[in-house]
């Protein structure tokens, strides 16, 4: 009994992600203001979860089992893996030759990058939900909360660049699979293998993805809008909602 409701609270938490997607649905009447504050508010939530959140929970648990210098160069290491990674997806992401293949191969970026994050983030969800329920849900409504604007950052560039919202829908519920996937894959077959180190050097290269996706995708496609007030704001608010959920919860 406790598997299954540990497995509940995780999908729910995924399936967050979708909550985000739903933005499409609503009427926008200037899309390139729209566009650009999304993918403003996208890179800023991407870059603050690495830089408040995966870095340095994943650095100090390296430390707790390494030297410091040992645990900074493995971080260092970690994080350019991640970076090259993008690399090699971004070459080989199909795109066609329309305007909008930039914010189609951006919407698949991100994508990809988030079910890497959702995958480990799913199993410290159902580890922990399994071992104390309360603490559990605590940890699955902080996921929630960033889970959401991770669902903007995949559904945004997809219907843009495709105008079709069932597209956007989809590839958010695809990534959000990944947390009660990793889930039912820790339960099922890495109980043995999963703890919190192992958890800690994945999400360090999940963060060298997401930071340099935001560097080098997101950053510029925003500014190619010349929207200056809504990239602002829209960096702005990706803090601020990341800053709520890391001191709330």
């Amino acid at each position: 009994m406790r598997e299954f409701i540990a497995l509940i609270i995780t999908t729910i938490a995924g399936l967050s992600t979708v909550l985000g997607g739903c933005i499409v649905f609503f009427k926008i009447k200037n899309r390139e203001k729209f566009i650009s504050f999304c993918l403003s508010f996208s890179l800023s939530v991407m870059i603050t979860i690495s830089v408040i959140d995966l870095v340095p929970s994943s650095f100090i648990e390296l430390n707790n089992s390494f030297s410091l210098l040992k645990s900074i160069f493995i971080t260092i290491l970690l994080f350019v893996v991640g970076a090259i990674l993008v690399n090699i997806l971004d070459r080989n992401i199909k795109v066609s030759k329309s305007k909008n293949s930039n914010l189609y191969k951006l919407g698949i970026l991100n994508m990809i990058a988030l079910m890497l994050h959702n995958f480990p983030e799913g199993i410290a969800t159902f580890m922990t939900s399994y071992s104390d329920l309360s603490i559990g849900i605590s940890l699955s409504l902080a996921i929630m909360m960033h889970n959401i604007p991770e669902g903007i950052s995949i559904a945004v560039p997809l219907y843009y660049s495709t105008g079709k919202k069932g597209r956007g829908i989809l590839y958010t519920f695809i990534s959000a699979l990944a947390e009660p996937l990793g889930a039912i894959v820790a339960f099922l077959f890495l109980k043995q293998y999963i703890n919190m180190l192992t958890i800690s050097y994945v999400l360090i290269i999940v963060a060298g993805i997401m930071i340099t996706i935001s560097i080098n995708e997101l950053f510029p496609e925003a500014i190619k809008y010349k929207e200056s007030k809504q990239i602002k704001l829209g960096m702005l608010l990706g803090v601020v909602v990341i800053l709520i959920n890391h001191f709330l919860f």
